[in-house]
């Protein structure tokens, strides 16, 4: 791979790593920077198609206010370039907690695997975002025998699935 390329696909993962690092922070105005403004697209797990910048971004600060704490640690992380267009495909592997009952308390705190897709666009301000999709990983590909899919015959969103939940991200 030559310079450039590789100067290309370290700054499309610096631009992926900013949006994670924009919703662990609660950085409104850093993940607001990192979209590309006018037709773009989002699917938090659970959610419906959301399109348009302003209509994405009403989503994550639904997201951060009703979300007290949330860490992001990356793996898959995969990247793919094409002109001027970047393919990121992940494992979110997500901790996260909703408000505490008691002032000053954490709130219970939930694990989730999301596998993501996010979609990047050259710009002249560098790599924005186009899109983004992520879906709950539902079975345990690890060591499920004969169907079982450890979610007990449940559909594995759980509690927090649907606008506002602390688990959709």
């Amino acid at each position: 791979m030559s310079g450039p390329a590789r100067t290309d696909h370290e700054r499309v993962e610096q631009a992926n790593s900013a949006l994670y690092e924009a919703m662990e922070q609660g950085d409104f105005e850093a993940l607001s920077a990192l979209w590309l403004p006018g037709d773009v697209s989002c699917v938090h797990p659970g959610w419906p198609v959301l399109r348009g910048t302003g209509e994405v971004l009403r989503s994550y600060a639904l997201i951060m206010a009703n979300t007290e704490y949330i860490q992001f640690f990356l793996t898959d992380v995969e990247v793919e370039i094409d002109g001027d267009t970047a393919l990121v495909t992940c494992t979110e592997n997500i901790l996260s907690g909703g408000p505490a009952e008691e002032e000053g308390e954490l709130g219970p705190l939930v694990g989730q695997l999301v596998v993501a897709t996010n979609v990047f666009r050259r710009t002249g301000d560098g790599w924005r975002l186009w899109a983004h999709h992520g879906s709950p990983v539902l079975a345990d590909t690890a060591g499920g025998e004969d169907g079982d899919d450890g979610t007990d015959g449940e559909n594995g969103a759980g509690e927090g699935s649907g606008p506002g939940g602390a688990g959709l991200l």
